[in-house]
């Protein structure tokens, strides 16, 4: 027996909303680059549908993932040979069809398009090739909400065994979403598959992650993924993926996604496991047993035997603590209601789903609908949602953990709504479904509160374990990701086969025109700006501001880049920022004010300007705007503060 830990995550599908909120929040912090516009770490599907890319979970079409072929596991994409053979024609990778053409809007037409009568639109454009798209065709949730046609959507690889065109009707339809992300894998195709062994998974805490330095872009993680969860950045020539915010959780913190979510879905803890099963596993014969396969592989954390191997072993006492109070065991294992999805691949997935469950099926007779005890909560069988459809999806076609699932949640909220109204628990509904009445209770705390300590139970990551030089480790790059992050130390200049990678944006930026200067650097946006100073400092100066307003606009001297107010006699750098913040910011606009406005100013800017003597700055700023120094300096040596000096 050999434990190893595993950070994991459930994802509950009965609270879901479908929001975007993971998708968005991933997107602007790990792909929002050249290269990956197109790539989503995190994307939320609306079920059925055939998903992103298209028909991702039909593997005749993409090789992905692996098969039991001659009593032996391989990778379904093909042996070594077939990947040497195939190297540079990768045949069963998606195109950029496959997931959607990324696209931006020249928002910049709205904001420089001359006046017209029109008004004016923001074209699509491309952002791989820049040019303008005429139309859009797929995106990363196109189909949301059941959008588009059912024909479509029916290619659903979920639908298989069932009668699917009956739900085309728009009475018995149903809609669920599906938030996928990269599943880190105990038995990961993707790192079974690269030739250029880049891929690897982190042994202290299962996280599946990339070598930027050593991936040559060969792509066949790409194809081997079943999941499709891994792009190649054509930017950097590099693949990449979701990263599990492994700096997040190495400081004890959940993932963006997981943090962001609205709508308290998402738990994140720890699994122990025995990795000496996992290639038995995976090897099990009938796809259908293998979610059972699966659950063999985790160890109890209360176990002591397991809790003196695990720290043989080298997982930290920390650790073995937060697994004991993970969530992800808890409804994995005790409860038994989450899944790993799609199991028939053989990866041995570790993010996990609760099913959701649905309204009842809308055509059926009251007197007929099978209900629980209190003969109001419905049976799993009267849900609107197929079974089958959720056991394809989550347990390779096994449609009894599914269902048993589905009641454990029916009987939970059944027995919460006894309690509430009747005063007492519904304890023969929980023992139908072989639940005790705490662990309902926990089962509620969990599912409907859903606390933030009780969702997030991760360790920190103890480096000093890991590290043999750790004083050595702590001078390299920590974090490597990014298309300039392994350009080497000749920052990617060097001799090199292939074309000169492209830096700039395909969509060149427009800057907007700066405004021309009008004949009156004084504006009525700023007069306005006085009016508001004064109409707050003193009322009584309401009647002057029309005054400053007209000045302001019979104001017709361009102003000289070059002025500069602190040369008038008087004003310092203080007063100077205060008429330029209200628009006086030339010597001609100086001048053409009266001693009396220039003090309104002030005043409503809150300046007493103590020894300062305004009556004479238009006067000098006159001087100023002639360019007639000589007489400026003169008259400047008989004053003192704007003032004759006595």
């Amino acid at each position: 027996m050999k434990i190893r830990a595993q950070i994991a995550m459930v994802l509950n599908l009965d609270k879901c909303i479908g929001c975007h909120t993971c998708s968005v929040t991933c997107k602007n912090l790990w792909t929002n680059r050249k290269g990956v516009e197109y790539a989503w770490f995190n994307n939320v599907e609306s079920k059925p549908g055939v998903g992103f890319p298209k028909e991702w979970e039909n593997q005749d079409k993409w090789k992905g993932g692996w098969e039991k072929k001659g009593g032996k596991l391989e990778l379904k994409s093909g042996g070594r040979l077939n990947k040497l053979l195939n190297i540079f024609n990768n045949p069963d990778m998606p195109e950029i069809d496959d997931y959607y053409e990324p696209f931006d809007y020249d928002y910049q037409k709205l904001q420089n398009k001359p006046l017209s009568e029109a008004a004016p639109t923001a074209r699509p454009v491309s952002q791989i090739t820049g040019q303008h798209m005429e139309k859009i065709h797929w995106g990363p949730n196109w189909e949301d909400d059941l959008a588009g046609e059912f024909d479509k959507r029916a290619k659903d690889k979920n639908f298989d065994g069932i009668q699917k065109q009956m739900y085309s009707e728009f009475e018995k339809t149903f809609h669920m979403y599906l938030p996928r992300l990269c599943n880190h894998c105990l038995n990961p195709a993707c790192v079974a598959s690269c030739p250029s062994g880049a891929m690897y998974k982190r042994e202290e805490d299962g996280i599946v992650l990339i070598d930027q330095d050593r991936c040559r872009g060969w792509r066949m993680c790409v194809s081997a993924c079943p999941y499709k969860k891994i792009y190649y950045n054509w930017e950097s020539g590099k693949s990449e993926k979701c990263i599990l915010c492994y700096p997040r959780i190495e400081s004890g913190m959940p993932m963006a996604c997981a943090e962001s979510c609205v709508g308290r879905i998402r738990y994140v803890g720890v699994m122990l496991y025995d990795a000496d099963r996992i290639l038995s596993a995976a090897e099990t014969d009938r796809e259908k047993d293998l979610y059972s396969s699966q659950m063999e592989i985790f160890l109890d954390p209360n176990d002591p035997e397991v809790i003196r191997q695990a720290r043989e072993d080298g997982i930290p006492d920390a650790w073995v603590t937060s697994a004991q109070n993970s969530p992800v065991w808890k409804m994995a294992m005790e409860w038994k209601i989450a899944f790993p999805i799609h199991p028939e691949f053989r990866t041995l997935p570790m993010m996990w789903y609760v099913p959701p469950l649905s309204p009842v099926q809308s055509q059926l007779d009251q007197d007929n609908l099978p209900t629980e005890a209190d003969g109001i909560i419905p049976k799993a069988e009267a849900l609107r949602f197929p079974a089958r459809y959720l056991a394809n999806l989550l347990t390779a076609g096994e449609e009894k953990p599914i269902i048993s699932a589905l009641n454990r949640m029916i009987a939970m909220r059944s027995n919460q709504r006894s309690k509430a109204i009747e005063g007492k628990p519904n304890t023969a509904a929980l023992k139908t479904v072989g639940l005790s009445e705490e662990q309902a209770d926990e089962m509620y705390r969990y599912l409907g509160i859903a606390d933030y300590k009780d969702r997030f139970v991760i360790p920190t990551a103890h480096e000093e374990m890991k590290q043999e030089d750790p004083y050595a480790f702590q001078g390299q790059n920590g974090f490597a990701l990014g298309n300039t992050s392994s350009h080497g130390n000749d920052g990617g200049k060097g001799f090199s086969l292939f074309p000169t990678r492209r830096t700039s944006s395909v969509t060149p930026m427009e800057y907007m025109p700066m405004p021309k200067k009008t004949s009156a650097p004084v504006q009525v946006a700023a007069s306005a700006s006085v009016a508001q100073h004064a109409v707050a400092s003193e009322p009584e100066v309401i009647e002057n501001v029309a005054t400053i307003t007209e000045v302001a606009q019979e104001v017709s001297t361009v102003t000289s880049e070059s002025d500069d107010l602190k040369k008038i006699e008087g004003i310092g750098p203080k007063i100077s920022e205060i008429l330029i913040s209200n628009g006086i910011s030339g010597f001609a606009g100086l001048a053409a004010m009266t001693p009396e406005a220039i003090k309104e100013i002030l005043v409503a800017a809150g300046s007493q300007y103590n020894r300062a003597d305004p009556s004479t700055w238009p006067d000098q700023a006159a001087l100023a705007a002639k360019g007639d120094w000589d007489a400026l300096q003169k008259w400047q040596d008989e004053l003192d503060g704007g003032r004759p000096k006595s």
